[in-house]
Parts: C-alpha cells; structure tokens; sequence
C-alpha cells in the first residue's frame, strides 16, 4: 500500500526546483546495448558532426563511463579523471585569498562561487589561471549526489559549449569545483539588466546557437546526456560572448536501446521544465528541447520565465506568448523592445517558430537538438548579412552592447529612444499576413501543480512494451 505523498519544497540557485517524492519506488533498470536510438531519427548531418566530435578531441575523455565512481569514497579510490585536477582544501584557500568576500561571483543555496587565481602560489609549477570556485554548503540542498554528478559528467564529457572541470576536492568533509573562468557571467544577468542598452540582437542568436551545440552534443553522446536543467542561469559566458553550460547537478545518463524514457522522480525549475516530465517522471532529450524553447522565448521577448511582478495572464511566460508567436503583428508587439531596428521581420518570425515548436505540448512535435542548431545555423548567417547591409548604409539603429560611459548615459538613452521610434513606424505598416495558431495551453494547470519535489533521486528505466 503506498503512502500518501510528502512535498518539500526546495530552493536552488537563481531558481526554484519542484519534484514528487513518494515513499514506495520502482528500483529496477532494463539492461540493454549501447545505442543512439534516442537521438538517430531526425536530421543526420549534425548527428554526424557530434559522431566525428566524440571521436576526436572533443567528446569523451579517457575514463570508461562503467568506471564511474557511484560515491565521493569510489571517487577518492579511483584514479580520478584525466586533464582534472585535484585539490587540496588548503589550495582552495590560496586559491580564493581565504574565501574573500569581494571574490563571491554568486551565492545560492548550492553554497558560493568565488572566483580564484591558480598558479604558483597555489600550486608550485602551475600555470597561472583563472578560475571560479564552487564550495558546497554542507547544510544546503545539494548533496553528496549532485557534486558527483558533475564531476563524472564533466570529467567524461569536453565539448567547447560545456564550461570545463578543471578540478576538484572532496578533502574530509569539504566538497569543491573548480571551473574556468568565464568573465562574462550568465545569460540571465545580461539578459534582464536594465542599465543602458543590453545584448544585441546577433548576440542572443550566437548565444542560443552555442547553448543549442551544447544540447545537441549531450543528446547525441555514445550514453545520451539529459540535462535536466537548461535555464538562463545555467548558460555562461566567456569574453568574447561564447556561451557554455554549466551546472551538471541534475544531468541524468538518458534512455538506451529500446528504452523510449528514463523514469524519475520530477526535478528541475519552474518555468523550464516539460509539462509531460511534470506530470509523469518521464524525462527524455525533449524535455530539454522544451526548456531551450523557454531560454528561446525570454530571449526573444526579453522577459523571464516566471514574472509574479507582471498581470496576472503574463506571469507565465510560455503560456501568455506561446500562442502570440505565429502572428505577425502580435509578435512584433511582444518582441523585446530593446532589440528594435536590429532584426529583420522574417529572421525574427523563424526564431520565434522555432521557440513555438519546441514549447509543443506534445514532446513528438518538438523538434531534435540537431534540427535546432542547423536552423541556428542558417539564421546566424542571415543575422550576419543584415547587420553588414545596415552598417553599410549608415543606418544607427543598431544598439552595440556597451555600457555606458559617464556623460555619455544621456546620449545612449536618446539614442536608444530613436531607434525605438525609428522601428515603431515600421511596425505600425501592414504585415505580410499570419499564421494560424494553435489555442493557448494551460501546461501548468491547477491539475498539475508543479510546485512538488524530491530530494532522493532513484531511477528506473522503462523500456517498450
């Protein structure tokens, strides 16, 4: 007789998690072959290009997925993974100035990243590097189970759009990562900054692109990859705007052979996740299509996922803009304001059907991760030859990202105010018609609150009937 379910509530990092846990669990995995079969049935051609990527430097690295270490005591008895180092607790402490407060890039219920310089102070012989720093909070949410996590993955997985490991330690009861880098931040902090002008247009494409190559690779490895957690905070930033995800707590080994789903308990954050993973456990490569739709459409609209501070019919996103992206006029309405003048209508009504086909209710609707980067592709070239055809004809309407300089905030504001009247008139002329669209959908109905969660994460894999 099963128990009625508990619910707890659990807060992470720059986002809510939801999951159900239930007393009794069905702990029994299929055994069956390697295989692809999960990702193999849409456009090949990508598939192909990660099939060539594992192969060389980027992919798998050297240590065995059936070596994998299933606790931090395995971990400390294996030989640990190559091109990942391992700390001590006292290096950590060089590394981040004793865990100096002015060197916390961001705090959550996780712990906190510092940011941290290893070199020869640290560590004699070692080059010197920049880094950020996660220390677990041992009286926090995460666990023993997430930071393993990422470090099997992470330690497995090197792909250009994953933010690489660098090392780690898990000295007596302290729990740390050490990761490049990235002097950007996260999409979300430049995403909804509100200070001058924000990404321009061709940023947020090539950012989606590189999140996109990111997924796809996941999706397409030997043991496909769920990630389980794709949202704005997740995807980083380098220098140079490349983007990288990051955050491997949640990721989960996906269904293999004939497996049609991984079958678990219900995490992720509000806002991001399948409304079929919400309502079943059912977790597949869709669910995180669906997500990337979600970061798609904030940064379309330039609006979060889940905003209590709008009207009521607007807290979600997904449900008020979803049915708006097929309409020509409506969607022009909606659009982010701060993007006007920079994009061309017919470029913008792709992205934003690519954004309405991945929320599809139904996850067969969605479209593959490698469909999702060859269309990325094509759009990044027309983005391309736009902003070359404006800059050629003397057109300001382009905003550069670039905060503004004193004395200078008067002028970028009047500017910006400009190129927002500039494109308004061109708004205000006749679209070329719409589409027909699908009715709203309630996804997250009263039914199906989405506000139930797990702490334990045990999996059974469910195969075809």
């Amino acid at each position: 007789m099963k128990s009625k379910p508990k619910q707890a509530f659990l807060y992470r990092f720059m986002g809510i998690c939801f999951s159900i846990e239930e007393d009794q669990q069905q702990q029994h995995q299929s055994t069956t072959k390697p295989s692809n079969n999960e990702v193999g049935n849409g456009s090949t051609s990508y598939a192909s290009k990660c099939d060539r990527q594992v192969s060389s430097s980027v992919g798998i690295r050297s240590n065995s997925v059936n070596l994998t270490p299933k606790d931090v005591n395995e971990l400390r008895q294996s030989p640990g993974y190559s091109n990942v180092d391992i700390f001590t607790y006292v290096e950590m402490t060089l590394a981040t100035k004793y865990f100096r407060p002015d060197y916390i890039l961001g705090e959550g219920g996780f712990g906190v990243v510092y940011k941290g310089v290893l070199d020869e102070s640290v560590r004699p012989g070692y080059q010197t590097t920049n880094v950020a720093i996660k220390e677990l909070n041992r009286g926090g949410f995460q666990g023993d189970r997430e930071w393993l996590a990422e470090v099997n993955y992470l330690g497995q997985l090197s792909h250009p759009n994953l933010v690489k490991l660098i090392g780690y330690c898990c000295e007596d009861e302290h729990r740390l990562l050490v990761y490049e880098y990235m002097a950007s931040g996260s999409l979300e902090k430049h995403l909804l900054r509100r200070v001058g002008c924000t990404l321009t247009w061709s940023k947020r494409i090539k950012i989606a692109l590189n999140a996109a190559k990111g997924l796809a690779f996941l999706h397409g490895a030997e043991r496909p990859v769920i990630y389980r957690d794709f949202k704005t905070s997740n995807i980083l930033l380098d220098a140079d705007f490349n983007a990288k995800l990051s955050d491997f707590g949640l990721a989960k080994d996906g269904p293999m052979g004939d497996q049609t789903h991984v079958s678990t308990r219900v995490m992720g954050t509000y806002g991001y996740a399948a409304p079929e993973y919400v309502m079943t456990g059912h977790l597949t490569a869709r669910s995180d299509v669906y997500g990337f739709g979600v970061v798609l459409l904030e940064m379309l609209l330039g609006r979060r996922a889940v905003d209590k501070g709008r009207p009521s019919r607007e807290h979600n996103l997904v449900e008020w803009a979803r049915p708006l992206l097929n309409h020509n006029k409506k969607l022009l309405r909606i659009l982010d304001p701060r993007l006007e003048g920079q994009y061309s209508v017919r470029t913008a009504m792709k992205v934003a059907n690519l954004a309405y086909q991945c929320l599809s209710q139904n996850p067969k609707g969605r479209p593959l991760m490698s469909q999702v980067v060859e269309l990325l592709e094509t759009i990044t070239i027309e983005v391309g030859s736009h902003e070359e055809a404006i800059l050629q004809s003397g057109d300001s309407a382009v905003t550069l990202y670039e905060a503004p300089k004193p004395g200078e905030k008067k002028r970028n504001q009047t500017a910006c105010d400009a190129n927002r009247e500039d494109a308004a008139q061109r708004r205000s002329k006749p679209g070329n018609g719409r589409s027909k669209s699908e009715p709203p959908e309630n996804i997250f109905s009263a039914g199906s609150s989405p506000t139930n969660i797990i702490e334990d994460d045990e999996i059974s894999v469910s195969a075809r009937h």
